[in-house]
């Protein structure tokens, strides 16, 4: 099972996951941004030129991603906690 790199800023409450090697250095060519009725928060999905899905964003992350996954996300917040 590939490890799965996830960034999160608890000061904008927003998450990345990544879904490509990080050594790789994909950049993303497309976003295309989704906000479902119901859910309450914005998901954004990355592409890069290929059209291959290569991160979502989620806005409002602490709402809308389980605890467990945040709790070991590489923190981009100073706070850390």
């Amino acid at each position: 099972m590939a490890d799965l790199r996830v960034t999160y800023d608890k000061t904008a409450d927003a998450a990345y996951v990544y879904l490509t090697d990080p050594q790789a250095g994909a950049r993303s060519s497309h976003m295309y941004p989704c906000d479902p009725a119901g859910v309450g928060g914005m998901i954004n999905l990355d592409f890069d030129a290929q059209g291959r899905l290569i991160g979502i964003e989620v806005l409002a992350a602490g709402s809308k991603l389980p605890e467990y996954l945040l709790g070991s996300s590489e923190r981009l917040d100073t706070s850390g906690a």
